[in-house]
C-alpha cells in the first residue's frame, strides 16, 4: 500500500451502521487480523483477544447488553448534554431512561443485522494502568488495545468492508462476557459489527488540524 493509499483509507474509514446480507468469509477476517496484530501495546504484551461472533442469537444478545446505556446516552444527547460524561453532571437520571422503550435506539439495535460481530477484549492482568490513582476516569490502559481496534477498522475499510467501534455493550459487561465465555479479567474494549455496507462513504466531517493541534502549550499557536 502506498502512502496515498494509506491516507485515503484513514480519511474514509467511517462508522458503518447498515450492512448488506453478503457474508464475510473467515479468510477475509484472517487477512485483516494478520496485519492488525502489529498494533502497538504496552510492553508489547499483546493482551488482546478477538471473538468472531456469527450466531444470530448471540449477536442479538450482545447488542441487547447495551440497550440500557444507549437509552440514557440518547436521552442525554437529545437534551443537549455531553452524554454519559464524567465531568459534566447530567440533569437526566439514568434510572429514569435506562428502560424507557419510547426512546428510539433503532440505530443501535439495527447492528444485529451485521453478519459478524467482533468482540475485542483485553487482559487487565497484563496492561499498565498508570493513571489508576488519578481522580478521573482511567484512559491509559486503552493504549494497549485501541491501536488494534483501529487497525481492524482500517483493514476492513481497505477491503471494502464497513465496521464501527462501539462500547455500549459494556453497560452490562458481565452478561456480555458470559455470552462469549470471557473470564472476568478480559475486559470488553469494543464490539465491532462488520459487513459490506450498501454504500462506502468517502467524505467525512472532522475538525481541521488547527483546531486541535497547538505548538508547545494547550493555548499555543495552532499548527500550520
Amino acid at each position: 500500500m502506498t502512502e496515498t493509499d494509506l491516507d485515503t483509507v484513514m480519511r474514509t474509514t467511517f462508522a458503518a451502521r447498515s450492512f448488506t446480507d453478503e457474508p464475510v468469509d473467515d479468510a477475509v477476517i484472517a487477512e485483516i487480523m494478520e496485519s492488525a496484530r502489529f498494533a502497538a501495546s504496552g510492553g508489547n504484551r499483546q493482551g488482546w483477544h478477538v471473538i468472531v461472533v456469527r450466531d444470530p442469537e448471540t449477536r442479538r444478545a450482545i447488542i441487547e447488553c447495551g440497550n440500557t446505556s444507549i437509552r440514557t446516552y440518547v436521552a442525554q444527547r437529545d437534551a443537549g448534554e455531553a452524554p454519559l460524561n464524567t465531568i459534566h453532571p447530567s440533569s437526566i437520571r439514568a434510572e429514569d431512561t435506562a428502560h424507557d422503550e419510547s426512546i428510539d435506539i433503532s440505530f443501535w439495535t439495527g447492528l444485529t443485522a451485521a453478519p459478524v460481530l467482533l468482540v475485542v477484549s483485553v487482559d487487565l492482568g497484563v496492561v499498565a494502568s498508570v493513571d489508576a490513582k488519578l481522580d478521573r476516569v482511567g484512559v491509559v490502559s486503552g493504549g494497549s488495545i485501541y491501536p488494534l481496534v483501529q487497525n481492524i477498522a482500517l483493514g476492513a475499510r481497505a477491503r471494502g468492508l464497513g465496521t464501527a467501534i462501539t462500547t455500549f455493550a459494556t453497560g452490562e459487561e458481565a452478561k456480555a462476557q458470559q455470552l462469549v465465555g470471557l473470564p472476568p479479567n478480559m475486559a470488553i474494549a469494543a464490539v465491532m459489527p462488520m459487513g459490506y455496507p450498501p454504500k462506502l462513504l468517502t467524505k467525512l466531517s472532522r475538525k481541521p488540524v488547527e483546531e486541535f493541534v497547538t505548538l508547545e502549550r494547550f493555548d499555543g499557536e495552532p499548527l500550520g
